[in-house]
């Protein structure tokens, strides 16, 4: 017996017939649909969505470092006044004391970052690439870097802040959309803080990469970013501030952007004045190391005099290759110039000796 199928009937309640469609809508559902734009009118409190409301605020923002800079104005004008001192010094001085400073103060710098290169390791890497071991390798590779950033080569800021930043950084991006995100964010970030002083757009440079990179690198990198930005408002005698000559200061300022730059001025400063304090005792060391050397013959004397003072120390080998002299006519004159009390040996050892001027 075969059933027929029973027909709904147009006229029953639409209830009856089996579950709602998925496309039924409730009018009183639809009033609570909070991810919906408000109708006109609406009081704006009433579009919530529910749980926290995140913080839209700039990571780094450009008004809060211009109102730190406004009641830092004083010291700032300080510090700018000390940098023009240094500026000119180098300026007028020789081309070697630029490079001298640069080895001091990244390897004053490894002692913040936890690299912690001696100056003599560093001097020996850098010119003549020997001195690195398994453990520290990468270290001396860091240091190295941060030193020819600091005496050569183009700025962060140079031509605009993306390319100019992936330049510095030896990122190897072909074009804007190639660039490493770390990258494109910071020069966001100092493309907003146009206006502002060099000093300052500086510190907020060196705080936002260490926020933004996950490098090893990072620190050492955002300190050399900072270092060569500030230095713009010079005029070219010195390519980079000092920032690790009297202590890291500078680098450890933590809190509100006032605090922050407080602490970074504070600290710059007084590694401009122990910069100049140093030129001022290598200056006295080259003349009094010229007139106690002027009865000496050959071009050795004077070279060597011009490598001790551009390297805070020098090996023989090294020595060697600055004065552009045979390993014997370098010998002979260390040897002198230990006689007559104007350079000091700062090993100890018999071999691998290291000689440094007696300032």
């Amino acid at each position: 017996m075969t059933m027929k199928p029973v027909m709904p009937d147009p006229d029953e309640d639409d209830d009856a017939i089996g579950p709602p469609s998925i496309y039924d809508t409730d009018t009183a559902e639809d009033d609570d649909l909070w991810f919906l734009p408000p109708d006109e009118g609406m009081a704006q409190d009433v579009f919530l969505p529910p749980g926290p409301v995140a913080d839209r605020r700039l990571l780094f923002d450009p008004r809060d470092w211009r109102a730190a800079q406004a009641e830092l104005s004083y010291e700032l004008a300080e510090l700018a006044a000390t940098f023009g001192a240094l500026d000119e010094r180098l300026r007028a001085g020789p081309t070697g004391w630029g490079h001298r400073l640069a080895l001091m103060d990244v390897s004053d710098l490894g002692w913040w970052t936890g690299d912690r290169i001696g100056v003599d390791r560093l001097a020996l890497w850098v010119g003549l690439r020997i001195g690195a071991t398994g453990d520290d390798v990468q270290a001396m590779f860091r240091a190295g870097w941060a030193v020819r950033r600091l005496t050569a080569g183009a700025g962060p800021a140079e031509g605009d802040w993306a390319t100019g930043l992936t330049a510095f950084l030896d990122r190897m991006a072909q074009g804007i959309e190639d660039m490493p995100e770390a990258v494109a964010d910071l020069a966001e970030i100092m493309q907003n803080a146009e206006g502002l002083h060099p000093v300052t757009q500086a510190a907020i440079g060196f705080h936002a990469w260490r926020a933004l990179s996950e490098g090893v690198g990072q620190d050492t990198e955002a300190a050399i970013i900072a270092a060569r930005h500030a230095a713009s408002m010079g005029r070219g005698g010195a390519i980079f501030m000092p920032l690790a000559l009297s202590g890291p200061g500078a680098l450890r300022g933590v809190g509100e952007p006032q605090e922050k730059l407080s602490a970074w001025i504070r600290g710059a400063g007084q590694s401009i004045l122990a910069a100049l304090l140093h030129l001022d005792r290598v200056s006295a060391w080259d003349q009094r190391a010229r007139e106690a050397t002027s009865d000496l013959s050959g071009r050795t004397p004077p070279r060597l005099i011009d490598a001790l003072t551009a390297w805070p120390m020098v090996s023989a080998p090294l020595a060697e290759d600055l004065a552009q002299a045979s390993r014997a006519a370098v010998q002979r004159n260390i040897d002198r110039f230990m006689g007559r009390g104007l350079i000091r040996e700062v090993t100890g050892q018999g071999r691998y000796r290291v000689w440094t001027a007696a300032l």
